[in-house]
């Protein structure tokens, strides 16, 4: 056949340029077989109708006439959108094959046949328009896609219902949206040889995080059966995440997140009737992740093989064969929202005030959006959607862009955070929380809710019209600074939404965080399972563990991971992790907590911190810390964790955790292994000299320092007044600690809000020399200015 006919060309003989003849997906899919299948990147072969058979197609039918009739009614006024798309549709629909075409498309598919030693091989058709997959316009889903189509009279019909797709109403709307004229878009349809997904695994990964923007991750979602769910967002998938920069590195595993989805269903090949159907997965396909580790690096690797080709971030579609193992690149095409915002400014929302939580989900965006939920369970029901209101439906099609781009937000019951209608909430500009579960039977028509997806992966829906802010932080605008400053940071989740912040490093990562909300599990009640007497714990700590052999691993695991999302935003400055520093009281409340806490009067100054790690009532929870801490640095590669012991009391104290810790394979100095220490406590202060020969650094702890230095509880309103960081006393401790850390040749920062409510702490602080001040993101610019305003002033005076 030749190299490139008037009715179809084969995936070989296209490259990215040939958008013009056979739409973006089908030009992309040609290059990637041309030239990246020597990297190890298989796509399955097949063929593109051109664009002059699709108008040849048109022209042979007398479609031109009627298609400019019907659209010329409809800017007019005179007909409806759905009048007018299932007009073309239908007129399209009886349109005849020229014989031509009809005999090119049926040699071209038994010559595929052939390539693959099948008589009627199952293919899967798709619709590439002319105008779609551009850099600012990703046109997903507007025209349809048919899997497993078997046989020429199936194939012919699958090409004509391609051909009628361009016009869905989602189609019309979206060329509206984008300012495209529709007969000057054509359709290509790609004809291409399935991959048996069904019977093993599909999705969608993107070469960028989808939310942040942040550029050395990978986005991975999977679900089992054929990818069309995790494309349409209807199951909740697993979602895995993992970090570019470490991929060459072969003895590292950089997967900084495993979460399990759902995956309530899988799309399978149907016996007869129709091509797919929908069949409920087994539970052990629930509880077990689609992919194994090395199979997520390989499409990682994947991923990053296809951005560097293109030069741009990417949006994939991929499928692993259940008989053969081999994984599949099925499109790639530019991802339109996140590489094309102005860096020039963050913006950052913040509730002020917030009302029930009623639903929690993914997050898509990181906006805040409130007004009354309007419920529309079908595409039918369109017309009476209210502008301005929150859209609450099951699965968010892409059929529901006409009304989408009207809503203030969107909450779905299913989806993931690379459905279609993910992608087109982001170009929208749309916060949305998909994958609720029941948002269609937890709200009502007229419901006031507040949607926020600024608070992490998550995003919540909450009860009536909250209150929020929105602060902008000009990148431009910020200064240099001798001194360092660095972020407090708890929520792994949201600290990629930083990424883009000039910071010298976390100088406070909370490790608790992770623990409560993430593994949720009392580090106890894993290594003594069998002495667990709640049963109701017992029963949940066995759901949250399934698929980990080894209980233990979960934590380990989860808590390696979730400490990697901050420890990869801005590698390789130093990230500073606290080990647990829950009080007694904050572990009983972890599953499986109780039965090892005792009760305590005043947990605050009682058993917590360095006291616990040693002791035999907690070691073998903080080796579980230390294991994932090892994982974290020599497994998964982030060598710029610094380790920090808080609420350390004593010289000997000190000397028996440091021991722990070794024993547990976290030995100062190893492989350049940082310890430092919580400076909170007055004798950290008056034994400086003896901590400093013993850590590599310290981290003033103002709050607790300034409670324990003035005797006052630092939670109680009464004596809100007399707490004060600028007490002179106080004042005395931070100054004399610095003076002595630099004496050592120690690092020596601060954590705490007062620099950024209070520039004279701040001068006080740089002028006393300390190395660091660590703040929460949303502080850091006013830090910025008040540390830089005091240090041009020091060289004045």
């Amino acid at each position: 056949m030749s190299t490139k006919s008037a009715t179809l060309i084969w995936f070989e003989n296209l490259t990215r340029k040939d958008v013009a003849l056979v739409g973006g997906k089908n030009s992309s899919l040609g290059e990637m077989v041309r030239t990246l299948g020597a990297k190890g990147i298989r796509v399955p072969p097949g063929f593109a109708t051109t664009a002059e058979t699709f108008r040849g197609f048109l022209r042979d039918n007398g479609l031109d006439a009627v298609l400019a009739e019907h659209l010329e009614a409809l800017a007019d006024g005179r007909a409806t959108l759905a009048d007018t798309g299932q007009a073309i549709r239908a007129a399209i629909a009886a349109g005849r094959w020229p014989n031509a075409i009809r005999d090119d498309i049926i040699a071209a598919y038994r010559a595929l046949g052939e390539r693959a030693g099948q008589a009627d091989p199952a293919v899967a058709v798709r619709s590439s328009a002319t105008a779609e997959d551009l850099p600012d316009a990703s046109f997903a889903g507007q025209q349809e896609t048919f899997l497993n189509v078997r046989g020429e009279a199936a194939l012919l019909a699958a090409c004509r219902r391609c051909y009628a797709s361009l016009y869905t109403d989602r189609a019309i709307t979206y060329r509206q949206l984008k300012g495209f004229a529709h007969q000057a878009v054509a359709l290509s349809v790609g004809v291409q040889l399935m991959v048996r997904s069904d019977l093993g695994g599909a999705g969608v990964m993107f070469s960028i995080d989808t939310e942040s923007g942040f550029d050395k991750v990978v986005l991975i979602n999977a679900a089992w059966g054929l990818g069309e769910n995790v494309v349409q967002g209807s199951v909740n998938p697993d979602e895995y995440q993992v970090y570019k920069p470490f991929l060459g590195k072969p003895k590292l595993t950089p997967i900084v997140q495993k979460t399990l989805g759902e995956k309530e269903r899988k799309m399978v090949y149907a016996a007869r009737g129709a091509t797919t159907r929908n069949v409920p997965t087994s539970r052990a396909e629930r509880e077990a992740f689609v992919l194994s580790d090395a199979e997520i690096l390989e499409l990682a690797r994947h991923a990053v093989v296809i951005e560097a080709h293109y030069g741009q971030p990417m949006d994939i579609e991929w499928g692993r064969d259940g008989e053969t193992g081999l994984i599949y690149i099925l499109q790639a095409r530019p991802e339109t929202v996140q590489s094309r915002i102005d860096v020039g400014a963050l913006k950052s929302y913040r509730l002020l005030g917030k009302g029930k939580k009623l639903l929690e989900g993914l997050s898509v965006g990181d906006a805040i959006a409130t007004g009354e939920a309007c419920l529309i369970e079908s595409a039918a029901d369109i017309a009476r959607f209210v502008d301005g209101a929150v859209l609450v439906t099951g699965t968010t099609d892409p059929d529901w862009v006409p009304v989408m781009k009207r809503a203030s937000a969107i909450i779905t019951d299913q989806g993931g955070r690379t459905s279609h209608a993910a992608i087109v909430s982001r170009e929208l500009g749309l916060p949305a929380v998909v994958g609720t579960g029941d948002a269609t039977r937890q709200l009502h028509d007229g419901q006031e809710v507040t949607v926020s997806c600024a608070e992490g992966d998550k995003g919540f829906v909450y009860a009536g019209i909250s209150e929020f802010e929105v602060t902008e932080t000009v990148l431009g605008e910020v200064p240099k600074t001798r001194t360092e400053v660095m972020l407090n940071l708890a929520n792994p989740a949201a600290a990629a939404r930083w990424w883009r912040l000039p910071v010298d490093g976390v100088g406070l990562a909370r490790m608790e965080f992770v623990i409560s909300n993430t593994i949720r599990v009392h580090p106890l009640a894993l290594t003594r399972f069998d002495q667990l007497k709640d049963e109701a714990a017992k029963a949940e700590i066995t759901r949250l563990t399934r698929g980990y052999a080894d209980r233990c691993d979960y934590f380990v695991h989860s808590l390696a991971m979730g400490l990697s999302r901050i420890a990869a935003t801005w590698y390789p400055r130093p990230c500073i992790i606290r080990m647990s520093d829950f009080k007694t009281n904050e572990y009983a409340e972890l599953l499986g907590g109780r039965q090892f806490e005792p009760a305590e009067e005043n947990p605050m100054i009682g058993f917590r911190g360095a006291s616990r790690y040693y002791s035999p009532a907690y070691a073998d929870g903080f080796a579980l810390e230390c294991r994932a801490i090892l994982r974290l640095r020599e497994q998964m590669g982030f060598d710029n964790v610094v380790v920090m012991i808080p609420f350390c009391r004593s010289p000997d104290e000190a000397d028996k955790v440091l021991a722990v810790m070794a024993k547990n394979g976290l030995k100062r100095g190893k492989n350049g292994l940082e310890v430092y220490v919580m400076c909170e406590i007055p004798s950290n202060v008056i034994l400086a000299d003896e901590f400093a020969k013993r850590f590599d650094g310290f981290s003033i702890g103002s709050n607790d320092l300034t409670q324990l230095t003035l005797g006052v509880d630092r939670d109680s309103a009464e004596l809100a007044d007399l707490f004060r960081e600028r007490d002179p006393a106080v004042q005395w401790m931070i100054e004399h600690v610095i003076a002595r850390a630099r004496a050592a040749g120690r690092h020596i920062g601060l954590c705490g809000q007062a620099p950024s409510n209070d520039p004279e702490f701040a001068r006080l602080l740089v002028a006393a020399g300390i190395d660091a001040i660590s703040v929460t993101p949303d502080s850091f610019l006013a830090v910025k200015r008040h540390v830089a305003a005091a240090e041009a002033k020091g060289k004045k005076g």
